[in-house]
């Protein structure tokens, strides 16, 4: 087995526990959606993609092991985890990905993505109106859909080096109408 599909356990409430081998690459969107008596999940060395809304509504699960592996996480990926409420205020990195930015942001502030991330997951800043600049590294090679979208004070985007060089959204897709 090389992926856990879409939708495979969706809504299975009663499943408590869940081995993931280390064949498994990929978890696709809404593969464990509302499985709410899901508890700890430890992701292999092998995954590199996790779909979005994956484990979302998983309202037991507390740990949640995710290796430097993972390069791409969907949107909500983890929402409705008693995992993902317990997060501090500010950049939720998850491995070598910016996932999400949790709280109110204050106005006027100027990110600088930390070094040796990989990827900005979709909506991450979504929102941020206080966000005013920020600054990606070159190891950053994918930025998700709406990654920026409603932050409406962003004036300045500055992107170390390179080209983000896997790409495979547009700027509008991005950053959303204000471009």
């Amino acid at each position: 087995m090389t992926s856990i599909g879409g939708f495979t356990f969706y809504d299975c409430t009663s499943l408590t526990s869940i081995t993931i081998p280390n064949s498994v690459t990929s978890i696709g969107n809404f593969a464990f959606y509302y499985c709410t008596g899901l508890i700890s999940v430890t992701i292999p060395n092998s995954v590199t993609s996790i779909g979005g809304s994956a484990f979302s509504h998983c309202s037991s699960l507390t740990s949640i092991s995710i290796p430097n592996s993972v390069t791409s996480i969907g949107v909500a990926a983890f929402y409705g985890t008693a995992w993902y409420n317990n997060q501090p205020d500010g950049i939720l990195y998850i491995g070598k990905i910016v996932y999400k930015y949790l709280g109110t942001m204050p106005e006027g502030t100027q990110i600088e993505i930390k070094a040796g991330t990989v990827g900005i997951a979709p909506e991450a800043f979504s929102s941020c109106t206080g966000l005013t600049s920020v600054t990606i590294p070159e190891s950053v090679t994918s930025i998700g859909n709406k990654a920026f979208s409603g932050c409406t004070s962003l004036t300045s985007v500055t992107l170390d080096s390179n080209e983000i060089a896997n790409r495979s959204t547009s700027i509008k897709e991005i950053f959303g109408d204000q471009v």
